[in-house]
Order: structure tokens, then C-alpha cells, then sequence
């Protein structure tokens, strides 16, 4: 189904513009699913766990307010009544083991709570989560602004505040059309808690976001939208690097012919990393891009399929910082050249060579580009905020009118608490 938005990024025209998506199938977002391709692709990802989670936890994080299970290992003494955060622990004097069992949050899935706690220590002490799709991105100020998580229940505070796991809990087959093999529904999708170790010197400026359609990588951009200056003296590596790691790994493998996939490429950067993979569709933010941009960008040339004999690998000659392509071009001129003067041969028309390879586009942030700037509000700070302050912050009168109904309520409680306490002087 078509999807109408207003897109003001590059490529868009005036006003409502028609998305030419093709219909996103249920099976495509479970194919997606950090559970369903790591299995497949285990041995280029970092280090991770999955714990499949049941239907009594599910109802944990689908449960309004937050109750943290007890634990003997690990009892905070700490709460926050006001937030609605308490601990089983939170009184010690009036601790009762007998009442624990009775009310023990963590009943019903007490294994999946000792799994945690047992793969946090497989991996080292710390670990950062993340269910099917998401990761808790949003709700990292519940977590002293880390996604790092050293005990299950940060892992808990950080999955039941977070905007982006309820959207995996109640949402995930949104727009989407029922797939022609099956018809899963949100009741049947075999959800995990994702546990990937926690690396000290995990660097986000070479994690990169790569659009691959009908199996052909179109591009890819940064993920972390700041300026790093030394990516643009390597970025001619970095593509041909995850080019090849593309055409190796994931482009006939993948059961699906248009996703996205996130790569990470530390240093010494010789190696790529498979981080996740997205679906094809509007819900996946397309970064540097727009997906106007993304949809309608020229298809490049398969030499594999259309070449009887392909015995060349995609390099950018165009891009002078890949001195690769430039050795490779010049070499093949020089081959053109003499089998030419050998035959008697005069082409003056240009080689059909400096069509036949290429590269996808690397898209990176500029020193002047406005995201090279943190001058905008925080990262995911809309999901800080209850939805009507953001709603009403969109315009003038609208954060006027908030303004008014919340004092009108603000004073309607004082006037209640005021008659409610001359009652009681009364009786």
C-alpha cells in the first residue's frame, strides 16, 4: 500500500508525496527479526545472546508501572515512589520471605530472570539489550544515559519505559499485508530478549546504514549523524570493504530481495560486522537519505547477471579517493590499448569499461551540514515527555491552550484538596 507523507528531505516534490513502496508483508518483518536471521548469520555478528522470552514475562512489560523483582544477589535500596519504581526490597525492615513468595513479580518466569542474570556474567558483566526489532534507545535516561546494562533489572527499567519496545509488543504488523505463505499475528510471534556484549571500545562514527533493493546495494550512509573528518580520506575503502561483504554474505542469502542492513567496521578496518537488519519501509529511518530519494534512485548495473564472464569486482572509477579503481581502470585501458594496436584495431570511442564497474554511494556528514550540529533537541527527547506536551509543542497556540487546561486543572485540584480539608475540620 502506497504511504502519503509529507517529505521535505531531497527528491521530494511540493507538498503530499505518494511513497512507491511495495507492500510490506508480516513475513518480511519477522524476517527481520533479530531472531530469525542471527541464527543464520551467527559468526559475523558481535557476541550475542538470545533468551526466547513467555507469555507471563511479555505481560510483565506490557503491565503499567513499574515493579522491579527481588533478587538475593542484588537488592536495591533505593526507590522512587513518585515515578511509580518500587523494589520488593524497598522497606528491609518489614522484609517477610513469606510475603515475597506471595508477591513475587517475577513468579511466573523466574528462569527467564536467572538466564539474564547467567548471561550477563557469560558475557562479561555488562550487556546491552534489545528485543525482536528495537533497542531501548529512548528510554536511556532511566539508565544514567547508557544503554549498558550491568543487572537484570536495568535491562527491566530500560524495556518497560522505552516507547520503541511497546511498538515491538503491540505493533509490529502495523501497515503491513498478510504474506501469501502465512498470516502470523502479533499473538504468535516467538518473541526474544537480545543480549549482545557490551565492547568498551565500540566506536559509533564507523557504524553505517546500507539500502539494498532487488538485491542490488544502492547505498549506505552513517549512522551516528556527526562529522568525523577521517572518514572521507577512507571512504572509498570503506565501500569497496562493505561491498564485498554485501556480495559474500547477505545478498543471496537473505530470504528477502529489499531490506536494510546496519554494518560496524572497527578498526583496523578490514573487517564488517553485521549489527541488524531493518525492513523496507517507511518505519526505518533512512538517516542521510530520504526514502523518496532511496525509491526512485537509478538501479545499478548487475555485470554478474548481464555479463556471460565477469571477471571484475565493483569499484567507483569516477571516485579519485579509491586509488583501487584508478590502478584497475588504467590497467584495463592499457590491456584495451594494446589488443587494439595488435589487431590493427582504432577505437575512438570511449571503453565500454568505465561503465562496467561500480559502487554504491557513501553517504557521510559534512563539516557545514546542519547534522554535524547538535543545536536540535536531544536524541529521542519526544519520547521523554507525555504525548500531549509534544503535541501541543508543534505551534504557539497550541502550547498556549496546554498551558491553560493545565492550569485549570492544577486549580481544580486545590479547590478539591481546600474542600476536602474544611470537611474533615467539619467532622
Amino acid at each position: 500500500m502506497p504511504v502519503i507523507f509529507e517529505d521535505e528531505g531531497a527528491g521530494a516534490s511540493d507538498g503530499a508525496t505518494e511513497l512507491p513502496f511495495p507492500p510490506v508483508t508480516k513475513e518480511h518483518i519477522l524476517h527481520c527479526s533479530y531472531h530469525y536471521w542471527h541464527p543464520k548469520y551467527r559468526t559475523i555478528t558481535p557476541k550475542t545472546r538470545l533468551i526466547p522470552l513467555s507469555k507471563p514475562f511479555l505481560d510483565y512489560l506490557r503491565a503499567d508501572g513499574i515493579i522491579l523483582p527481588s533478587d538475593e544477589d542484588e537488592r536495591p535500596t533505593w526507590s522512587d515512589t513518585d515515578s511509580g519504581i518500587f523494589s520488593a526490597s524497598d522497606n528491609p525492615d518489614a522484609y517477610d520471605q513469606s510475603d515475597e513468595e506471595d508477591e513475587d513479580v517475577a513468579a511466573g518466569w523466574r528462569s527467564i530472570h536467572n538466564a539474564i542474570k547467567n548471561t550477563i556474567a557469560e558475557l562479561g558483566g555488562k550487556v546491552v539489550p534489545k528485543l525482536n526489532w528495537s533497542a531501548p534507545k529512548d528510554a536511556t535516561w532511566m539508565n544514567a544515559n547508557t544503554m549498558e546494562c550491568r543487572a537484570p533489572n536495568e535491562i527491566y527499567l530500560l524495556l518497560k519505559s522505552s516507547d520503541f519496545i511497546t511498538h515491538d509488543l503491540e505493533h509490529a504488523f502495523d501497515d503491513t499485508v498478510a504474506s501469501p505463505n502465512s498470516s502470523p499475528t502479533q499473538d504468535t510471534i516467538p518473541y526474544h530478549l537480545v543480549l549482545r556484549k557490551a565492547v568498551g571500545q565500540w566506536n559509533p562514527s564507523v557504524e553505517f546504514r546500507c539500502f539494498v533493493r532487488g538485491r542490488r546495494l544502492l547505498c549506505m550512509c552513517q549512522r551516528d549523524l556527526n562529522h568525523f573528518d577521517f572518514l572521507f580520506n577512507m571512504s572509498g575503502r570503506l565501500r569497496s570493504l562493505i561491498q564485498e561483504f554485501f556480495d559474500v554474505r547477505l545478498r543471496d542469502t537473505f530470504p528477502d530481495e529489499n531490506f536494510v542492513f546496519d554494518v560496524y567496521v572497527p578498526s583496523p578496518h578490514d573487517r564488517v560486522w553485521l549489527v541488524d537488519v531493518n525492513p523496507w519501509a517507511p518505519r526505518t529511518d533512512p538517516l542521510l537519505f530520504s526514502w523518496m530519494e532511496i525509491l526512485n534512485m537509478p538501479e545499478p548495473r548487475n555485470p554478474e547477471v548481464e555479463d556471460e564472464t565477469p571477471d571484475f569486482v565493483r569499484l567507483s572509477l569516477a571516485d579519485t579517493s579509491n586509488p583501487d579503481a584508478g590502478r584497475l581502470l588504467q590497467q584495463m585501458r592499457d590491456a584495451s590499448d594494446a589488443f587494439d594496436e595488435e589487431h590493427g584495431e582504432d577505437d575512438d570511442e570511449d571503453s565500454d569499461v568505465d561503465e562496467a564497474i561500480w559502487l554504491p554511494e557513501l553517504r557521510l556528514v559534512r563539516k557545514d551540514d546542519p547534522e554535524a550540529y547538535s543545536l536540535n533537541a536531544p536524541k529521542y527527547s519526544a519520547h521523554k515527555l507525555p504525548k500531549d506536551v509534544v503535541d501541543a509543542a508543534q505551534s504557539g497556540e497550541g502550547l498556549r491552550e496546554f498551558a491553560r487546561d493545565w492550569q485549570n486543572i492544577l486549580d481544580k485540584r486545590q479547590k478539591e484538596e481546600q474542600e476536602l480539608g474544611e470537611s474533615s475540620e467539619g467532622d
